[in-house]
């Protein structure tokens, strides 16, 4: 019998994911990859006047078979193996059977820590793990690269 982070993660899905300057409200970027997925790392192409935004606006729509009680996200963003930033978000309870549309503000670091495009684009990768809870469901990996 699978385990419950078996069931969940087999009715999980992220269906599409949007970046917006926060100020602005302007989609930057979007991607319509399911990006929970463990098993692979994915590839994000994303404009480099991102790095220009106060604060970037994510909107994530996911779907979910199964209920989750405490759904909550933890990232990490690493610059060549190197962790630079961790952000935790909390959804709270995943009704069963649901479609979800979860925004998250993200504030940028001080201009003057900012690092150009060039450096950054394809040495980024942002780690994101998954939970209900405790009980991690998924990880995923995904590289940035500025264009």
């Amino acid at each position: 019998m699978p385990s419950k982070k078996e069931d969940i993660l087999s009715g999980f899905r992220v269906n599409w994911m949007n970046l917006r300057d926060a100020d602005t409200g302007k989609i930057l970027w979007q991607g319509n990859e399911d990006i929970s997925d463990p098993d692979k790392e994915h590839i994000a192409q994303v404009p480099k006047k991102i790095l220009k935004c106060r604060a970037v606006s994510r909107e994530l729509n996911f779907s979910s078979l199964e209920p989750m009680e405490k759904f909550r996200l933890e990232q990490k963003v690493y610059f060549k193996d190197r962790c630079l930033e961790e952000w935790n978000f909390d959804f709270g309870y995943v009704i069963p059977e649901s479609t979800n549309t979860w925004q998250s503000l993200i504030e940028a670091a001080p201009e003057s820590q900012m690092m150009p495009a060039k450096v950054l684009s394809g040495n980024v990768v942002i780690v994101t793990h998954f939970y209900n809870g405790d009980l991690e469901i998924s990880q995923s990996r995904v590289k940035l690269f500025y264009v």
